[in-house]
């Protein structure tokens, strides 16, 4: 009998957008922008929210504190330096929060002991036992961090450690503040503490990316024994920034049967946090960006897309609604034939094979152009291959009676033909119903206007028509002898992009598409 596999293991997202975040070159969020995302970042069910530097700024106080009285899920957290003027001013701002913590460091690394404290390990060991106990009779939670910890001596490292926890502390941030460290590394070191620390205290990871491994990093100290990450919306952070909230949170779901564990994050809202991090921010996210990116589930190699048409799966191993994204296969000169004709259907365009490979050629000429073949392009082509084989009204009768008008027409294009009835209170709807049937599409007429028109000695019919569809509105224009005439062949040119062969069928048989 198979044993039921263990449940997933609980792993706390500590989001720092708005502090480390912030602190990225060139931007400086509003009071407002900052409680538009922490507000965002609850709703995703982000488990902390650090919100900011309070002893930094009055203004970085003020947000910290009105974001401590909004947010209702998520503790707010506020950094501080082990000194006692960032400790209380950082409990006073959290102080109107649900849950409330403060997060006290220091730095430990000899580079940062000597080149930046000028303080010996013996110093920096009795402020941090001093900062964390403070800030314990202050607030109900307290994280510690050695900073510069993966350049630190794991001996001293792990001294630190168990001052800070002596002193109060509960989690015990570990982290990569330079972005130095590897995978096997930071792995063994989490593991080696996990190993000296009372259970109940929770290692936390804080990985930057200066060498492109923070998120691979912070998985790897998952795997260590962390039950915290810290990141950030979009990868936002000092210098080249910190693992991004997005890939993290996405690959423990993907791949929990490598890391065992998961988060509470409620994934679909991933891609609107995203974009709200990346408008307020002012820092653009790359398309080729994971999970969020606006190509991360697009496909353009003709390759890929058959593949795709067949099953999700073969090119995709998330689904994209799970973050709020949407899957597409994009067009371009690696697309093939498969893909184009998916599309065309997808935008309601009904195509013989011969027209399809005219328009597949238009397109690749296009695109070897250098022209982006975007929906509208598409419907272009397809109009323009539609026109080179116009819709030709014959047989057209119009007749009324008791306040309804009948239609019976047929259509010619090409080789084909196809005749149609419809009936509706006007002429131009029965027209625009005896057009669809012989067409063999489903639309409906929108709008149509007409009008005499001085032509030679003589006049002409104008008529102007918009027909509606699932995929959007065409337009038509046409000429013609009589006022019906010139409705039914601006149809048919509205109808043209739309495809569709002319079908043969009993006139007697109504359309009913308007």
């Amino acid at each position: 009998m198979s044993q039921p596999e263990p449940e997933p293991r609980r792993i706390a997202i500590f989001d720092t957008t708005l502090r480390d975040g912030e602190q990225s070159p060139g931007v400086a969020l509003t009071a407002a922008g900052k409680l538009q995302i922490a507000r965002t970042l609850d709703a995703l069910r982000v488990d902390v929210i650090e919100a900011g530097f309070a002893a930094a700024s009055s203004g970085d106080f003020a947000a910290i504190r009105a974001i401590a009285g909004a947010v209702e899920h998520a503790t707010v957290c506020s950094l501080a330096r082990c000194k006692e003027s960032d400790i209380r001013a950082a409990a006073e701002a959290v102080a109107p929060a649900r849950r409330r913590r403060v997060h006290t460091f220091i730095a430990a690394s000899p580079i940062h002991r000597r080149h930046k404290l000028n303080m010996t390990p013996a110093q920096v060991l009795k402020a941090l036992r001093q900062g964390v106990a403070l800030a314990a009779e202050l607030c109900p939670e307290v994280e510690f961090s050695a900073e510069d910890a993966t350049r630190t001596e794991p001996e001293f490292l792990a001294e630190a450690a168990l001052a800070a926890v002596e002193a109060g502390a509960r989690i015990v941030n570990i982290p990569d503040t330079v972005g130095y460290t590897t995978p096997a590394e930071y792995r063994e070191l989490l593991a080696g503490l996990r190993r000296v620390l009372p259970s109940h205290v929770v290692l936390s990871v804080h990985c930057h990316d200066d060498l492109g491994m923070a998120v691979a990093n912070s998985l790897a100290g998952v795997l260590g024994g962390a039950g915290q990450v810290e990141c950030t919306l979009n990868g936002l952070g000092e210098r080249a920034g910190n693992a991004a909230l997005e890939e993290v949170v996405m690959a423990l779901r993907t791949r929990h049967d490598v890391f065992g564990a998961d988060t509470a994050i409620r994934a679909a809202g991933l891609c609107e946090a995203s974009a709200l991090a990346s408008r307020l921010s002012g820092f653009a996210v790359p398309p080729n960006k994971a999970v969020v990116g606006a190509n991360a589930f697009a496909h353009e190699s003709g390759i890929h897309q058959h593949g795709m048409i067949g099953h999700r799966s073969t090119y995709e191993i998330m689904r994209a609604g799970d973050v709020g994204a949407d899957s597409r296969l994009t067009l371009g000169k690696l697309s093939g034939r498969h893909a184009m004709q998916h599309r065309l259907r997808a935008l309601g365009i009904v195509m013989a094979d011969a027209q399809a490979e005219r328009v597949f050629a238009r397109m690749k000429a296009a695109a070897d152009a250098g022209t982006p073949i975007d929906d509208d392009a598409l419907r272009a082509m397809a109009r323009a291959e539609a026109q080179a084989q116009p819709a030709e009204i014959a047989d057209l009768q119009v007749t009324a009676a008791d306040s309804r008008h009948t239609v019976r027409l047929k259509v010619r294009r090409g080789s084909g033909q196809g005749q149609g009835k419809g009936t509706a209170r006007t002429a131009a709807k029965a027209i625009a119903r005896a057009v669809a049937r012989a067409l063999g599409l489903e639309f409906r007429l929108e709008s149509c206007r007409t009008g005499e028109q001085a032509l030679g000695d003589g006049t002409a019919w104008v008529a102007e028509a918009a027909i509606k569809t699932a995929q959007g509105r065409f337009h038509g224009q046409a000429q013609g002898a009589a006022e019906h005439e010139a409705i039914a062949h601006a149809i048919a040119h509205a109808a043209a992009v739309l495809g569709g062969s002319p079908r043969r069928g009993s006139v007697e048989r109504t359309a009913r598409h308007a």
